[in-house]
């Protein structure tokens, strides 16, 4: 193997690590959080009788889930529910604002 492309191997190399490290620190500043994305704005788990991200059939959807930074989840501002009740996010899955 020739220097130079001993040379790019190893950048090569270098730069995978650093991104798959920046991968990790983001996904660890991120966390899970159920309830409060748009109709189609979810990124996963949307419930029975959908696939993944972009599936969720209403807004507010309990049972999917958005990507949101770490502490925020429970603490973000959403508009009341049909009957006026509060909502929230969480952590886990909700009963609530279910497609019919």
């Amino acid at each position: 193997m020739t220097t130079t492309a001993k040379t790019f191997a190893i950048a090569g190399a270098v730069a995978a690590a650093l991104t798959a490290t920046a991968n990790t620190a983001e996904a660890q500043s991120k966390e899970k959080c159920y309830g409060v994305a748009l109709a189609g704005q979810n990124d996963c788990a949307a419930g029975p009788g959908t696939t993944c991200a972009g599936t969720s059939k209403v807004d507010y959807q309990g049972n999917s889930w958005k990507l949101v930074d770490v502490g925020t989840c429970a603490e973000m501002s959403l508009p009341a529910s049909a009957d006026g009740g509060a909502r929230k996010g969480s952590l886990t899955p909700l009963e609530r604002d279910l497609p019919a």
